[in-house]
């Protein structure tokens, strides 16, 4: 895997009042198109011309693994029109062109993406548009795109690596709008749709070469982050290299292509019991029921060294859906401290994988 690390770069300023820096990063860029992507408005002038400024930016944070789409009041038929006379099209994931509020069009792309609306930065050249999200949407960052060769490089805008899978980032989220997509006009169970998915769950030791992601993994999920903490490559490293941890990292692929690296389990390997010190999947596998897989495996491995296992959970708002997944694997609470919880599993009844998934574990 090839990587190279971002300097972070100068500081900006973007519009007025922005937002207070939010714990994550920027992950989607929402972009207006008049006199913003390009310069002129569509249905003035016709010949309007991209310009060459914004779309180095657009692909430089796409080789970052940051996300764009788009919000334009336009005409839709016109404005995809011209993206793709432009080649433009598959750089913006699933693009709101309408005459609606703009606030309304990245709420839309928020919800298709399965991203915070903190993640999000809105580009525009009128104040008018930066004020109505500003208001509907104060978690939003928002930017002048006449501030953009500042604002741009903020650090909120820089991961700390670029790996293979970040510049691969938009791929797969296009195939996962293609999921949804066939998903929507499918015609039977919820289990008959993700059978025909033909997915593949590859769990293995972590090798130096997984660092990178698993660090981005440990900052990027919230949701399902059994404790909501963070770990740097270094600290990764260690503990991958300790006799008395396991470092494990989950891959996904399916007929569409693959979800990259989307879960890690960090287990202390005590006496009498191991301990889960992290649990964390992807949000982008939620929905294609692989939530316990990686869970169960560890189970068994627990179950396999004579060894008890208990789960380390910290309650943070967001990760809900993390103790929903223990409960459903037989974790049950056996101390709490505040907002510090202590799970103990039940290694009598692990649960299989599911039917319509191939496990495979790499030794």
């Amino acid at each position: 895997m090839s990587t190279s690390t971002v300097d972070a770069g100068a500081v900006g300023t973007a519009v007025a009042a922005p937002p207070k820096p939010t714990r994550g990063r920027i992950k989607c860029v929402v972009w207006d198109l008049d006199n913003t992507l390009w310069d002129g408005v569509l249905l003035e002038d016709g010949d309007v011309r991209v310009r060459p400024a914004v779309l180095e930016h657009i692909r430089r944070l796409d080789a970052l693994g940051v996300l764009h789409s788009v919000a334009s009041k336009n005409d839709p038929d016109a404005a995809t029109a011209a993206l793709r006379r432009f080649g433009l099209d598959e750089l913006f994931l699933y693009p709101r062109i309408s005459w609606n509020p703009k606030s309304a069009a990245i709420q839309q792309i928020s919800a298709k993406l399965n991203l915070g609306l903190d993640a999000f930065a809105f580009v525009d050249d009128q104040e008018f548009e930066l004020a109505e999200v500003e208001h509907a949407l104060p978690q939003v960052t928002r930017v002048n795109v006449a501030d953009i060769d500042e604002a741009l490089h903020r650090p909120e805008f820089l991961p700390r690596f670029v790996t293979d899978e970040s510049a691969r980032r938009r791929d797969m989220y296009r195939g996962q709008l293609a999921r949804d997509e066939v998903q929507a006009e499918f015609v039977g169970t919820s289990e008959e749709f993700l059978a025909g998915l033909d997915m593949s769950f590859t769990i293995a030791r972590a090798g130096r070469e997984d660092l990178q992601r698993a660090e981005e993994l440990t900052v990027r999920t919230n949701q399902l982050n059994s404790t909501g903490r963070t770990y740097s490559y270094d600290e990764l490293d260690a503990l991958r290299s300790s006799p008395d941890h396991l470092l494990l990292v989950a891959s996904l692929t399916d007929r569409f292509g693959s979800y990259g690296k989307i879960g890690l389990a960090l287990v202390e390997k005590g006496d009498p019991d191991w301990r889960l010190n992290m649990m964390l999947m992807s949000c982008r596998v939620m929905s294609r029921g692989v939530g316990t897989v990686l869970l169960g495996h560890v189970m068994g491995l627990a179950r396999a060294a004579g060894a008890g296992l208990v789960a380390d959970l910290v309650e943070t708002g967001r990760n809900r859906m993390m103790q929903i997944t223990y409960a459903f694997s037989g974790f049950t609470e056996v101390a709490r401290d505040g907002a510090r919880v202590t799970l103990a599993a039940d290694l009598a009844a692990i649960q299989p994988a599911p039917p319509y998934v191939r496990l495979e574990v790499v030794p």
